[in-house]
């Protein structure tokens, strides 16, 4: 069996970095950046704040989108978060209860 996956984007409370991930659980993967489980870029920003996330069929398709975002532009990256979340909210308050 195989599961899906999402592709996500975090950023920090002055919005001026922005995380592209990938995982097959968004509720615990977001927990642990929020608790700075992770060593390296999203603790050294404090990236903590969920503001896209989509979901996918399967892992390999999320990470497929995952290394488009990723090579994209941070305008891409912006525009893609203002068509679902123009006011930039934690998306993760509305997932995880």
């Amino acid at each position: 069996m195989y599961k899906g996956g999402y592709v996500y984007i975090m950023t920090n409370r002055n919005h001026t970095v922005l995380y592209t991930g990938v995982t097959e659980d968004i509720i615990k993967r977001v927990r642990e950046h929020k608790d700075h489980k992770f060593e390296g870029f999203t603790k050294k920003y404090n990236v903590v704040i969920l503001v896209y996330y989509q979901f996918y069929s399967s892992i390999q398709e999320a990470i497929e989108k995952e290394k488009i975002i990723k090579g994209g532009s941070w305008q891409r990256k912006f525009d893609l978060i203002e068509d679902m979340n123009p006011e930039w909210e934690d998306l993760y308050e509305k997932i995880a209860f």
